[in-house]
């Protein structure tokens, strides 16, 4: 027993997440589909950035045609963005062999799959202590990393396959998305950077040991990078690449080469940890890494129906 004293969560008030005002519902996401986009490609010039995406969807098709992974890494905001329903159009064209995100994400995706909105005034709720307190979330995610932890399996695999029969929006879920179609979703929890944490349903030794099952299913689809994948990092400016510098060291380390694939970053700022984590160091012995700045809710589509 530790000698130092821990809050008392007992106490918690929390609310209903049907209570709270969310700034983003399915009504304003992304709408799938096909879009005539090859003459604007055809169109830009080839210097620079238009140069670079060009490259970029060639060797991202190119994977595809040879067999080769193409993983995609996640931040919060791609899903407050309401960018979902691309990504799985991505999936169901069998471009995707593997998802990565943090916690957030998995968040944004449970409220969506299950209420159909997400994404609370944090400044308004911060004020009065009521952040994050949102009850069904809290308890059933929480519930969801005891289940894996009992299974032994993955963090994602069990919110995936949980969303995928019990919630409203299951189409909208890249989680159950990802679970129907056997892609494994990889959830890297930062514990203490998530709302769910902040709840007496918590137990680290679920969380812990669901997301650490998560990081060695991520290291062996980065194993497979080797010679011509892809790894995107969408709008993750630190976790995700850590994260995946280290799977990718861990990959090196027990299976040898991987070397000679592709790497692009596309986030709305240039930050240090995905420059060099992910489009520098990674392609050092080989391939090439992008970076492509700009609003995610323009970038991402852009990029998707480019390749479909």
């Amino acid at each position: 027993m530790s000698k130092y004293k821990e809050i008392d969560l007992g106490h918690l008030k929390t609310y209903s997440v049907l209570e709270r005002y969310s700034k983003v519902n399915t009504e304003a996401f992304a709408k799938p589909g096909k879009v005539g986009i090859s003459d604007f490609l055809d169109c830009l010039p080839d210097v620079l950035a238009a140069q670079d995406l060009k490259e970029l969807i060639g060797h991202c098709k190119a994977a595809r045609e040879k067999g080769k992974p193409l993983i995609i890494g996640l931040g919060g905001h791609v899903i407050k963005c309401g960018l979902a329903p691309l990504i799985i159009e991505l999936i169901k064209a069998g471009y995707v062999s593997c998802l990565v995100s943090n916690g957030s994400v998995m968040i944004h995706d449970y409220e969506i799959a299950r209420f159909g909105s997400t994404s609370e005034d944090v400044s308004a709720a911060l004020a009065d202590g009521s952040f994050g307190m949102a009850r069904e979330t809290s308890q059933e995610l929480n519930h969801l990393s005891k289940e894996a932890y009992a299974r032994g399996e993955g963090l994602g695999e069990a919110v995936g396959r949980h969303l995928g029969a019990n919630s409203a929006n299951p189409h909208l879920s890249l989680l159950a998305s990802a679970y129907c179609h056997g892609i494994p979703f990889c959830v890297q929890v930062a514990i203490g950077t998530d709302i769910i944490h902040q709840s007496n349903y918590a137990e680290g030794p679920a969380l812990g040991y669901a997301s650490l099952k998560d990081f060695r299913i991520f290291c062996n689809q980065v194993a497979a990078l080797n010679q011509g994948g892809v790894y995107l990092n969408f709008g993750s400016a630190v976790i995700l690449p850590e994260v995946f510098l280290k799977a990718l060291t861990v990959a090196r380390n027990v299976c040898g080469e991987v070397k000679d694939f592709y790497t692009a970053v596309f986030d709305m700022n240039m930050h240090y940890r995905a420059r060099v984590n992910v489009a520098q160091r990674p392609v050092e012995t080989g391939g090439k890494g992008y970076y492509f700045i700009g609003h995610h809710e323009i970038m991402i589509p852009l990029l998707v129906k480019s390749l479909l």
